[in-house]
């Protein structure tokens, strides 16, 4: 068995002579020709025409459940030779036997829906609002009221970690409290995602903290922490993992140049992630639309007995474009609004209203200037946002 790596090249040389570089730089070769480069590990051209290029890697070059090491092959030096002007890695088809090699997610999609009782429609989340700033009272707050308008994960902005004006263990107890209040109150349950990302020498020890002061989820900055991390937190917790995506615009928004988003949506997957930011099909972030279907299909098709993963819609949500995120995600995926919430004119109450309420007509199947003459949160917001 191989894996095979799907890169789109531009290059002045033949699409052949560049996919022969590829494959030399990536598994035994280099620049001029050495004694023994030429032999079972080397890496073979499968696909070399126009832009497209595939890349036949044996099994035996990949140190079995090493994500870093899978990524030193398939997507190191090759994004710097100069046979190559731009290369974007598209796709990894992975062999079983590396997928077998990796347990991951320990909560999937339907884990995560029994813990807080919502098992037949999207989940809606927020982002605390304003991103930094607040301390853990004042984050707990903004929480509570989010749910207290049926909001389901409420998640820390992924530049929150510990720092001094809201430390996480604070901040944790504050908010679970609060979330316990609600839902004593009216039954509703929540998430709340406290972000953990930290060094490798800290970040188990932080998280574990974190659960143990009460956290029902945690979250990771995935590209920023590492792979690794993440597998090392979902291998160790009992609880879903929350994965941010920052920074991964530095090498997915150059369509020619970079990595796909969808190869992080399989190695999140690989590694335990339970929801994984992928985009919007329309909002402030927005990316074509078979970059989105890719990545959803990679979090949620079978996958050798993995369980399945949440995609997560996020940026730029509010009412009006729930409808086209979740025409693009289906049910099982989470919608997640920020502003979009926290910015309704009657304050985030309301705002969590009004999001659930544009879910609940496209489950209905009601187009939004119908359901909004019942629904005054919802008509306040798409007044408020035309």
């Amino acid at each position: 068995m191989e894996l095979i790596a799907k890169y789109r090249i531009e290059s002045d040389l033949p699409t052949d002579k560049a996919a022969a570089a590829i494959a030399a730089e990536q598994s035994t070769g280099t620049w001029t020709d050495v004694i023994g480069t030429d032999n079972p590990l080397a890496a073979k051209v499968i696909i070399a025409k126009g832009n497209t290029v595939e890349i036949g890697f044996t099994e035996e070059l990949f140190e079995r459940g090493n994500i870093p090491q899978y990524l030193s092959v398939i997507a190191g030096n090759l994004f710097g030779l100069e046979a190559l002007k731009k290369v974007r890695l598209q796709d990894v088809i992975f062999p079983k036997s590396l997928i077998k090699a990796h347990n991951g997610p320990r909560f999937g999609i339907e884990e995560a829906r029994k813990i807080i009782e919502v098992l037949d429609r999207p989940l809606v989340g927020t982002i605390i609002k304003p991103k930094v700033g607040l301390d853990p009272k004042g984050t707990s707050e903004v929480a509570a009221a989010a749910v207290r308008g049926g909001l389901d994960l409420i998640k820390d902005d992924e530049t929150l970690t510990d720092q001094d004006f809201c430390p996480m263990v604070d901040r944790v107890e504050a908010v679970m409290n609060a979330l316990d209040k609600v839902e004593h109150e009216t039954g509703k349950k929540a998430f709340y995602a406290v972000n953990v990302t930290t060094g490798a020498d800290q970040i188990l020890e932080r998280a574990q903290k974190a659960v143990d002061h009460g956290a029902n989820m945690i979250m990771i900055d995935v590209l920023t922490a590492g792979f690794s991390a993440l597998e090392v937190l979902s291998r160790n917790l009992k609880v879903p993992i929350h994965v941010h995506r920052t920074m991964h615009a530095a090498f997915t928004r150059d369509r020619a140049h970079g990595i796909n988003m969808v190869v992080i949506a399989k190695l999140v997957r690989l590694a335990g992630g339970t929801n994984l930011h992928t985009g919007t099909y329309l909002g402030k972030m927005a990316r074509e639309v078979e970059e989105n279907d890719e990545s959803r299909d990679a979090l949620r098709n079978d996958w050798y007995g993995l369980k399945r993963v949440f995609p997560v819609a996020s940026g730029g949500i509010y009412p009006a474009n729930v409808h086209a995120n979740l025409d693009g995600y289906g049910i099982d995926c989470i919608i997640q609004a920020g502003g979009g919430v926290h910015g309704h004119p009657d304050g985030t109450t309301a705002g969590a209203i009004a999001m659930v309420q544009a879910v609940e007509a496209w489950m209905e199947e009601i187009p939004l200037e119908d359901f909004e003459k019942d629904h005054k949160e919802l008509k306040t917001a798409l007044k408020y946002w035309k």
